[in-house]
């Protein structure tokens, strides 16, 4: 059975998160994309930089706070998801620099660990 309120509140995380790095002058260019392997919740862009995002969302801090839980394994495959998403067409940045950040959303709170891997 679907967990519906688990997918509503990771929607609801990936809608802050959005917002918060358009706020920043990015504009999202992938969104819930879906690669061999795995799905990738946020790639965003500006001039001279493509991010990619994996966003954690909890309502509360009772198991540990969001960002705890992308540990080794979950960040080598997004890097790895990020290399798919960057190779597929239409996405010819050119020499632009390629970070890794994760966005914590706690509540309604949006925390963004830069370069975090």
């Amino acid at each position: 059975m679907v967990d519906r309120s688990r997918q509503a509140r990771g929607r609801f995380g990936e809608d802050l998160a959005a917002r918060w790095y358009a706020q920043r002058g990015f504009e999202v260019v992938g969104r819930n994309w879906r690669g061999e392997g795995g799905e990738l919740d946020l790639v965003v862009h500006r001039p001279g930089l493509v991010v990619v995002v994996e966003v954690k969302a909890r309502a509360s801090a009772a198991y540990g706070l969001p960002a705890e839980a992308v540990g080794p394994t979950k960040q080598r495959r997004v890097r790895r998801l990020g290399a798919q998403w960057l190779a597929g067409p239409g996405r010819a940045y050119g020499h632009v620099e390629v970070r890794f950040d994760v966005a914590s959303v706690l509540g309604t709170e949006v925390t963004v660990i830069e370069a975090a891997f």
